[in-house]
Protein backbone atom coordinates (compact mmCIF):
# COMPACT_ATOMS: atom_id res chain seq x y z
CA UNK A 1 0.00 0.00 0.00
CA UNK A 2 1.35 3.38 -1.08
CA UNK A 3 1.05 6.03 1.43
CA UNK A 4 0.38 9.30 0.46
CA UNK A 5 2.60 12.54 2.10
CA UNK A 6 1.34 15.54 2.55
CA UNK A 7 2.74 18.84 2.78
CA UNK A 8 1.46 21.79 4.41
CA UNK A 9 2.35 25.02 3.55
CA UNK A 10 2.68 27.85 6.73
CA UNK A 11 2.77 30.50 5.03
CA UNK A 12 0.78 30.46 1.23
CA UNK A 13 0.64 33.47 -1.12
CA UNK A 14 -2.99 35.30 -1.24
CA UNK A 15 -3.76 34.33 -5.22
CA UNK A 16 -3.31 37.99 -5.61
CA UNK A 17 -0.10 37.91 -5.37
CA UNK A 18 0.36 35.25 -8.24
CA UNK A 19 -2.19 37.14 -10.04
CA UNK A 20 -0.31 40.23 -10.43
CA UNK A 21 3.10 39.05 -10.94
CA UNK A 22 2.65 35.45 -12.97
CA UNK A 23 0.00 36.79 -14.76
CA UNK A 24 -0.38 40.62 -15.31
CA UNK A 25 2.76 41.83 -14.53
CA UNK A 26 4.19 38.64 -16.68
CA UNK A 27 1.83 39.53 -19.80
CA UNK A 28 3.23 43.57 -19.37
CA UNK A 29 -0.61 44.63 -18.47
CA UNK A 30 -1.52 47.35 -16.18
CA UNK A 31 -4.29 46.71 -13.86
CA UNK A 32 -6.57 48.60 -15.46
CA UNK A 33 -6.07 46.54 -18.76
CA UNK A 34 -6.11 43.41 -16.60
CA UNK A 35 -9.25 44.79 -15.17
CA UNK A 36 -11.48 45.17 -18.81
CA UNK A 37 -9.93 42.14 -20.00
CA UNK A 38 -11.69 40.34 -17.14
CA UNK A 39 -14.69 42.15 -17.10
CA UNK A 40 -14.31 43.84 -13.64
CA UNK A 41 -13.67 47.26 -12.46
CA UNK A 42 -10.41 48.29 -11.71
CA UNK A 43 -10.89 48.65 -8.13
CA UNK A 44 -12.27 45.21 -7.77
CA UNK A 45 -9.31 43.75 -8.80
CA UNK A 46 -7.09 45.80 -6.92
CA UNK A 47 -8.55 44.68 -3.87
CA UNK A 48 -8.04 40.96 -5.13
CA UNK A 49 -4.13 41.72 -6.33
CA UNK A 50 -3.76 43.52 -3.05
CA UNK A 51 -4.72 40.74 -1.06
CA UNK A 52 -7.83 42.57 0.61
CA UNK A 53 -10.55 40.57 -0.45
CA UNK A 54 -11.08 36.62 -1.41
CA UNK A 55 -10.15 34.90 -4.76
CA UNK A 56 -14.29 34.22 -5.79
CA UNK A 57 -14.85 31.58 -8.15
CA UNK A 58 -16.67 34.04 -10.41
CA UNK A 59 -12.67 35.52 -10.74
CA UNK A 60 -11.24 32.44 -11.13
CA UNK A 61 -13.01 31.39 -13.82
CA UNK A 62 -12.92 34.50 -15.71
CA UNK A 63 -8.72 34.55 -15.21
CA UNK A 64 -8.72 30.94 -16.83
CA UNK A 65 -11.13 31.99 -19.66
CA UNK A 66 -8.58 35.28 -20.09
CA UNK A 67 -5.20 33.89 -19.42
CA UNK A 68 -5.28 30.54 -19.59
CA UNK A 69 -4.91 29.36 -15.60
CA UNK A 70 -7.07 26.77 -14.15
CA UNK A 71 -9.46 27.50 -11.92
CA UNK A 72 -9.05 24.85 -10.09
CA UNK A 73 -5.40 25.84 -9.41
CA UNK A 74 -6.32 29.66 -8.53
CA UNK A 75 -9.24 28.05 -5.95
CA UNK A 76 -6.71 25.54 -4.48
CA UNK A 77 -4.29 28.46 -3.81
CA UNK A 78 -7.20 30.57 -1.99
CA UNK A 79 -7.97 27.42 -0.03
CA UNK A 80 -4.82 27.12 1.14
CA UNK A 81 -4.29 30.17 2.02
CA UNK A 82 -7.25 30.59 4.01
CA UNK A 83 -6.25 27.37 6.32
CA UNK A 84 -3.01 29.20 6.88
CA UNK A 85 -4.52 32.10 8.00
CA UNK A 86 -6.94 29.76 10.18
CA UNK A 87 -4.20 27.78 11.88
CA UNK A 88 -2.46 30.87 12.64
CA UNK A 89 -5.71 31.71 14.87
CA UNK A 90 -6.50 28.63 15.83
CA UNK A 91 -5.58 28.66 20.27
CA UNK A 92 -7.74 31.96 19.84
CA UNK A 93 -10.76 29.14 19.00
CA UNK A 94 -12.24 27.14 22.11
CA UNK A 95 -14.10 24.56 21.18
CA UNK A 96 -14.37 21.20 23.02
CA UNK A 97 -14.22 17.46 21.63
CA UNK A 98 -17.69 15.89 21.33
CA UNK A 99 -17.86 12.85 23.41
CA UNK A 100 -21.12 10.51 22.44
CA UNK A 101 -22.94 9.83 25.44
CA UNK A 102 -23.78 6.19 26.11
CA UNK A 103 -27.13 5.18 25.18
CA UNK A 104 -28.95 2.89 27.53
CA UNK A 105 -28.77 0.07 24.28
CA UNK A 106 -24.99 0.34 24.71
CA UNK A 107 -24.52 0.19 28.03
CA UNK A 108 -26.33 -3.29 27.54
CA UNK A 109 -24.25 -4.84 25.02
CA UNK A 110 -21.20 -3.41 26.36
CA UNK A 111 -22.88 -5.48 29.44
CA UNK A 112 -23.55 -8.71 27.49
CA UNK A 113 -26.66 -8.75 27.75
Amino acid sequence: MRRRLSFRMLNPPHPGDFIRTEIIEAHGLTVTDAAEILGVSRPTLLTLLNANGDLSGDMALRVEKAFGVKMDTLMRMQNSYDIARTRRREGKIRVRRYKAARTESSKLRAAGV
